[in-house]
């Protein structure tokens, strides 16, 4: 059975999907003590990306906005896979964000209010976090955005 977290992700319309397979040699996410860090997630969706290129010139800050909120589905997955129920998040700590951006495009922010706007909508006050949002030359695959997160578990946890 589905715990509270998972049941709003439902309510929302959304599936918790699968962990995304490591691009490289690391874990998807790691435990240590009360705390959970998430690698960085790409918008994967069914092993592949959606959308390629770099927010502003191929990619649209909305679209990007978009694939950060699937970024932030696939943590919570991988979540899921260190801790077997996500209702043992206590709280969203710290959400980092990488966006591949065109030279003069600098609205970065906006497009990982996708990843925030969608933890919040998830985890009502337990999404509420820290965040940096990055502008960088380029991502693994030509990813458009990359979202990592650390999570607080519940002292049951």
């Amino acid at each position: 059975m589905s715990g509270v977290v998972e049941a709003r992700i439902a309510e929302l319309g959304l599936t918790l999907p699968e962990v995304v397979p490591p691009l490289a040699t690391y874990q998807p996410a790691v435990r240590s003590g009360a705390y959970v860090y998430t690698a960085g997630q790409l918008p994967m969706v069914q092993g592949k990306l959606p959308l390629t290129g770099k927010v502003g010139a191929e990619v649209s800050a909305e679209q990007a906005k978009e694939l950060a909120a699937t970024c932030a589905l696939n943590a919570l997955a991988a979540v899921k896979s260190v801790v077997g129920d996500l209702d043992k998040i206590a709280r969203v700590v710290k959400v980092v964000g990488f966006v591949a951006s065109a030279p003069d495009f600098t609205a970065q922010p906006g497009v990982l209010n996708g990843a925030s706007e969608l933890l919040g909508e998830i985890l009502g006050d337990k999404g509420v976090h820290a965040r940096s949002a990055v502008g960088v030359a380029v991502l693994p695959l030509d990813a458009p955005v990359e979202v990592e997160i650390q999570v607080e578990l519940t002292p049951s946890a």
